[in-house]
């Protein structure tokens, strides 16, 4: 589903903020992404989705290069900031029927209660975005993207601002998805979230690959925390 070749990323002409990664993400995979602040996760994740151009390599989704045919790549994923960004004066059930409508998929009203009302906001949908908390954001835009099924879903700290029921059912609804053949890509701070939830994980540093592989290649002698404190403590 995703293959990035060499992939390199400056803003300043100087300083690597990617510096030639190299990933291969299967149909079905879990996959996490995990690192310090200022590691490269979210500028990886915003090469891979089509949102910032890049100095070198190659980003293949599905076989297309985002480079080369984006309309087509971003057909086949859906993409989360780790920082929701909606239309404040929207209504919650616009900002859904709007995207189900940029992705030319049919609404069905009982689908899009029933989803709502497991992230317990089915009460708000009529509501003004600008009304809702960070974390009601966060439940509108990833129930959306759950509405329209992507063949891939690109995350960037999914969980952040989600109360404990919902990061159980987030969790829960991702591992069903990938067990339809659909691919999860999202980036964590969360280690145990990620051990537990991810078949393979990479670790990145100062914007290079430090590891990746299953997580029980990478886990086989310590917890993924601990792996990941040690690698960041050399």
């Amino acid at each position: 589903m995703i293959t990035i070749k060499d992939l390199s990323k400056s803003y300043d002409g100087q300083k690597m903020a990617v510096d030639h990664i190299n990933l291969d993400i299967r149909d079905g995979d879990i996959f996490g992404f995990v690192g310090l602040n200022g590691a490269g996760k979210s500028t990886t994740i915003k090469c891979l989705v089509g949102i910032l151009e890049f100095n070198e390599g190659e980003i293949l989704i599905n076989g297309r290069s985002i480079k080369a045919s984006p309309m087509e790549c971003k057909k086949d994923l859906a993409y989360i900031s780790d920082n929701p960004e909606i239309y404040a004066y929207m209504r919650g059930i616009d900002y859904v029927k709007f995207i189900l409508s940029v992705y030319n998929r049919p609404y069905d009203n009982d689908r899009v209660v029933a989803l709502a009302r497991e992230f317990e906001i089915d009460d708000v949908l009529g509501n003004l975005v600008s009304s809702y908390s960070h974390g009601m954001k966060q439940k509108l835009v990833l129930m959306a993207a759950f509405l329209h099924e992507p063949k891939l879903l690109v995350l960037d700290e999914p969980f952040v601002g989600l109360d404990p029921k919902a990061t159980h059912m987030l969790k829960t609804m991702m591992k069903d998805y990938a067990a339809k053949g659909n691919t999860i890509f999202f980036s964590t701070h969360v280690l145990e979230v990620a051990e537990k939830l991810c078949n393979k994980v990479a670790i990145i540093k100062n914007g290079r690959i430090v590891v990746s592989g299953t997580m029980e290649e990478i886990t086989q002698s310590s917890s993924l925390e601990e792996f990941f404190l040690e690698v960041n403590n050399e």
